[in-house]
C-alpha cells in the first residue's frame, strides 16, 4: 500500500508520525502536476490536509493526538510528491466577543492543486518570529525572506481556476506551502551570513 493510499484511508486521520522529515528525498524533490480532472484519490488527500491541520489548532484533538499546531501542509511533508497544498489560517481577534460576532474564524482555509506564484510584489517581507515547520523539529533562527504581496493561480478542489491576491502572513503561509512542492525549505531563505539581515524596505510582519 503507498502512503497515498493508506492516507486515503476513511478511516485514517493525518498524524505526526505520517509526516516525513528534513533529509527525506520527498522535500527536496520538485512535486509533479496533479493530473486533471482531479482524481478522488487527490480529493480526499487534499481534505484530509485541511483535516489534520483544523485537528493540529483544537485543543482537545491536538493534545488527544500528540499534534503540533499547523496553518499548512504540503503534499510532499507527507512523501507524497504532488503539488498539493492546504492552509488554514487564524483570523486575530481582539477580544472573544468579537471572535463570537464574526462570520468566518479564518483568513485562509483553502486546499490548492498545482499553486504557483504569477505576480510579486517588489518589497520583501519576513516574519518577526521567523518561521517553523511541521517537517523541521529543531529551531531555525533568522528572517525567512519572501514576498510581500503574491497573486496565485490554482486549481481548487471541485476542478475550477481560481486566482487569488495574498498579503501579510497569508501571503507567508502559502508561499512556504508552495516552497514545499518545489522542493524548497524554509530556511533555504534565511541569509546564512548574517540571519536578521534587513534589506531596505523590507516589512517584518509581527
Amino acid at each position: 500500500m503507498s502512503i497515498q493510499e493508506k492516507l486515503i484511508k476513511a478511516s485514517h486521520l493525518i498524524d505526526m508520525d505520517d509526516i516525513v522529515r528534513e533529509g527525506n528525498p520527498t522535500l527536496r524533490a520538485v512535486g509533479t502536476d496533479v493530473e486533471l480532472p482531479l482524481s478522488d484519490e487527490d480529493i480526499i488527500l487534499g481534505e484530509k490536509m485541511l483535516e489534520f491541520l483544523r485537528n493540529s489548532q483544537d485543543p482537545v484533538m491536538s493534545e488527544k493526538m500528540g499534534l503540533r499546531g499547523g496553518v499548512g501542509l504540503a503534499a510532499p511533508q507527507l512523501d507524497v510528491s504532488k503539488k498539493i497544498i492546504a492552509c488554514l489560517v487564524p483570523k486575530e481577534f481582539e477580544s472573544e466577543e468579537a471572535a463570537e460576532k464574526a462570520n468566518e474564524a479564518y483568513s485562509l482555509a483553502t486546499i490548492m492543486y498545482n499553486a504557483k506564484i504569477v505576480a510579486h510584489s517588489v518589497q520583501d517581507a519576513a516574519l518577526a518570529d521567523g518561521e517553523g515547520c511541521l517537517s523541521v523539529d529543531r529551531d531555525v533562527p533568522g528572517y525567512v525572506v519572501r514576498h510581500a504581496r503574491v497573486t496565485i493561480d490554482y486549481i481548487d478542489k471541485n476542478g475550477d481556476k481560481q486566482r487569488i491576491k495574498l498579503k501579510d502572513y497569508d501571503a507567508m503561509v502559502v508561499q512556504h506551502e508552495i516552497d514545499h512542492t518545489n522542493g524548497i525549505m524554509f530556511y533555504d531563505r534565511i541569509n546564512e551570513a548574517d540571519p536578521f539581515a534587513i534589506k531596505d524596505g523590507m516589512l517584518i510582519i509581527e
